[in-house]
């Protein structure tokens, strides 16, 4: 297995990312009982050489729900018939999340509302007083 490339300053070597195959569920016949095509790759985040303290915060907190307990990220595939294409898909996968990890997040710009959004709110609120005076006033 060839080194997997996230970016062009992340590329993680072959000897850290394991895969298991198993028996794809679903539809498929005597064919899908006895082949091997889900593949399960594995990256060990917390034992990772290539990553640096930083990044490996980051893939910790933002992908902590994909985790196991041991720090491992977990990628599942079994969309295709063959092993080989679920394990090109894996590792696409895996990549992709990694590098919406370690993007940096936009902040956020904070805005104000349009004057006309305003008028239309207070002009809301006033029919709305209105109404609700009007009420109050039929005392007969």
């Amino acid at each position: 297995m060839e080194p997997l490339v996230v970016s062009n300053r992340l590329v993680i070597p072959a000897d850290e990312l394991e895969f298991d195959t198993a028996r794809a569920g679903g539809p498929g016949g005597q064919k899908v009982n006895k082949t091997e095509t889900r593949v399960q790759l594995r990256f060990a985040v917390k034992e990772s050489r290539v990553l640096s303290e930083g990044q490996r915060r980051l893939i910790l907190e933002r992908l902590g729900s994909r985790m196991t307990r041991g720090g491992e990220l977990l990628v599942d595939c079994s969309v295709h018939r063959s092993q080989q294409a679920n394990l090109q898909a894996a590792r696409e996968r895996l990549a992709g999340l990694l590098s919406d990890a370690l993007a940096p997040r936009k902040k956020r710009r904070a805005t104000k509302p349009t004057r006309s959004s305003v008028r239309r709110r207070l002009e809301g609120k006033r029919r709305r007083s209105d109404l609700k005076r009007e009420r109050g006033k039929r005392h007969e």
